[in-house]
């Protein structure tokens, strides 16, 4: 089967994160072993230091568990969106990073 990538958007963002403060993040809803928990975070921070744009965060973080974790992730970064989302069990998490909301599940 054949897959695409489709961002949604395209628009900068003031997401970077500095490394002189730790970001804190909030999860608000998650079905994720604690391990796993903890990765999703590392690997958002991570995102988030290297990249600006929101979609380039959410494909860093995509490319990052689906070759950790096998495929298919999908993962959607951002500050104002509503979703309702069909997971894998034990493979769901929506935390904050700051302003930044991450939403992110396997299928």
């Amino acid at each position: 089967m054949d897959t695409k990538d489709a961002p949604t958007s395209g628009t900068p963002s003031d997401v970077g994160v500095t490394t002189a403060t730790p970001p804190k993040a909030t999860i608000k809803n998650v079905d994720m072993s604690e391990e796993m928990q903890q990765e999703s975070i590392e690997i958002a921070i991570k995102a988030m230091e290297q990249f600006q744009i929101e979609k380039d965060i959410a494909a860093h973080c995509k490319r990052e568990f689906d070759k950790k974790y096998g495929p298919t992730w999908h993962v959607v970064v951002g500050k104002n969106f509503g979703s309702y989302v069909t997971h894998e069990t034990k493979h769901f998490i929506y935390f904050y990073v700051g302003p930044l909301a991450l939403l992110i599940w396997k299928s």
